[in-house]
């Protein structure tokens, strides 16, 4: 990937990413069926398909229907939203076992215009396929190297990024493996590591940890979802202080409650800002990156959420307003991601399949 960023329509020029999202999904399943947790009484709710009068419970417990984006017109609806508000660059972060779809998200990237970098690796154990369990390191890696430099199976069509890498905690056995063969894929490629921590303050500095054994130096990495895992202004100045990316991605997710952990609040937009403010005070600018984490139907315009035009129409005000120049906005939307998508130095492999307009 030397001095280019690798999209699922081939690699294009970093000056070309305009506007960029860095923890997106355009096509996922995430659901695993209706919680143990569920009331008798609530269980066939889980199962209702998503209308008005259901929208804020499935907003905030996550149907089944809520849980699927698996339509390819409505995704070309949405990103073409993103597109005339000005953005230019989503990085879809869908892993194996959510329903990862090269194809599509190929033919998305033609319809729409925008560039669209694809993951790869496994999302936490919950959502590993049944066979991963009984693989090796040695194949784990040779499958994300293979998916970066050569495509996903005979799609030709290539990863981007490593990740979101899924963890848990305590971290599970196979997610160890996984972990360790992304640090793999990272030494041959020098693709950047996306991580989804797990649910627990000290996972961030866990896998940073680890990462750190297997020779991955901090720049190579994005801690995502910071704003649900660090509450603690000094947890988040501590995680920058590694020289990680320090992403915030859930914007647009103003309710405190988190459904998968009920004992942890999330904040709101403005809150986000201000622990952005907070790092750039303390010399962390080139180290943000921002995102939505749009993953259910509930976040779309279509169905009456906020869509992927939410940081371009809302938050970037919301910057401006409370104080953030437009050299601060343009590193965290522009600068930072194309560092972050540009990797380290290194060839994995070249070649085109068709550019978006």
């Amino acid at each position: 990937m030397r001095g280019s960023v690798r999209t699922v329509l081939g690699d294009i020029a970093p000056d070309r990413l305009g506007h960029v999202q860095m923890h997106e999904h355009m096509v996922i399943d995430l659901w695993k069926g209706v919680p143990a947790s569920a009331s008798d009484a609530d269980a066939p709710r889980y199962l209702e398909p998503l209308r008005l009068e259901n929208y804020y419970w499935s907003r905030r417990h996550h149907s089944r229907d809520d849980l699927r984006l698996t339509d390819t017109d409505v995704a070309i609806e949405e990103l073409t939203a993103y597109r005339d508000a000005g953005g230019g660059t989503i990085v879809d972060v869908t892993s194996v076992g959510l329903g990862r779809d090269p194809t599509a998200l190929a033919e998305i990237s033609r319809a729409t215009g925008v560039h669209i970098v694809m993951g790869c690796g496994y999302y936490y154990v919950d959502y590993h396929p049944r066979e991963l369990a009984a693989a090796d390191l040695e194949s784990v890696t040779e499958e994300i190297v293979r998916d970066l430099t050569v495509g996903v199976g005979d799609t030709g069509i290539r990863a981007g990024i490593i990740g979101e890498i899924g963890m848990s905690w305590p971290p599970a056995p196979a997610e160890l493996v996984v972990l360790e063969a992304a640090a793999q894929a990272h030494l041959a490629t020098g693709a950047t590591i996306s991580v989804h921590p797990g649910r627990d303050p000290n996972s961030p500095s866990d896998v940073l940890r680890r990462l750190d054994r297997h020779g991955v130096p901090p720049q190579a990495i994005i801690m995502g979802h910071v704003e649900r895992t660090l509450t603690e202004r000094s947890s988040i100045l501590d995680l920058a202080a590694s020289g990680c990316f320090v992403e915030f991605d859930l914007f647009g997710q103003e309710s405190s409650y988190y459904s998968l952990a009920p004992g942890v609040y999330i904040p709101n937009d403005a809150v986000r800002a201000d622990f952005i403010l907070d790092l750039i005070s303390h010399g962390h600018l080139d180290q943000v990156l921002i995102a939505q984490d749009i993953c259910h139907k509930t976040n779309l315009a279509r169905y009456g959420g906020e869509g992927f035009t939410h940081v371009l129409e809302h938050v970037i005000p919301l910057f401006a307003a409370k104080g953030m120049t437009t050299s601060h906005i343009a590193a965290i939307t522009r600068t930072n991601p194309m560092r972050a998508l540009l990797g380290r130095t290194g060839d994995a492999g070249s070649g085109q399949i068709g550019q978006p307009g």
